[in-house]
């Protein structure tokens, strides 16, 4: 047993390690640094399912160091929720295939409220049909699942979480986000009382 459990936990390793290192992310820094902090508009993310998860963890992390950002649900967007979209925003939109078709929907419904939106993905790899209508597109190497199906979004929603944290440490750097900026957010809570430590 623990030899099956060394060898699915390899295959997160690994999958990490294989992740694309190119000037994807250092743009789409640079794109929502424009958005948010310069247009003023704020990130709004967006995914289905696991991948719908995984967004509303990197929005929420996002807004707690300083970029703010909201999740809209794809399916909500069809149902008046677009109207959470503002000209000076940008979309932040993730599918592993690149092929989920409430995200497709959106991106449509978006650029017809306001064709010169911007937009990130976060997908398996930068040639499928999300990517291709991408401003930026972050790949994430299109790693096996170490589900036995080679279904459940397992080892693809790992390197998503992973990619979404380099994301957020990254703007952290851009926007010179400090402990006092930190603890004007976090008012509560352990975290809230370690910003304040002197």
């Amino acid at each position: 047993m623990n030899g099956e459990i060394e060898k699915l936990l390899q295959k997160e390793i690994e999958a990490i390690g294989n992740i694309p290192i190119e000037d994807t992310i250092d743009r789409a820094v640079e794109l929502l640094h424009e958005a948010v902090h310069v247009k003023k508009g704020k990130v709004v993310v967006s995914g289905m399912g696991k991948a719908g998860q995984i967004g509303y963890n990197i929005s929420t992390t996002l807004s707690s160091t300083g970029t703010p950002a909201v999740f809209l649900h794809p399916a909500e967007a069809q149902h008046g929720d677009l109207g959470m979209l503002q000209e000076a925003d940008v979309l932040f939109l993730i599918s592993n295939s690149g092929r989920t078709d409430e995200i497709l929907k959106l991106v449509e419904l978006a650029k017809s409220l306001y064709p010169g939106i911007k937009l990130i993905t976060l997908t398996g790899h930068p040639e499928n049909e999300l990517g291709r209508l991408a401003d930026v597109s972050i790949a994430t190497g299109h790693p096996m699942e170490i589900c036995p199906l080679g279904l459940t979004p397992t080892t693809s929603t790992t390197v998503m979480t992973v990619l979404g944290d380099v994301l957020v440490v990254m703007m952290m750097k851009r926007i010179n986000f400090t402990k006092e900026d930190y603890a004007k957010r976090h008012h509560s809570g352990y975290l809230g009382k370690k910003s304040r430590e002197q």
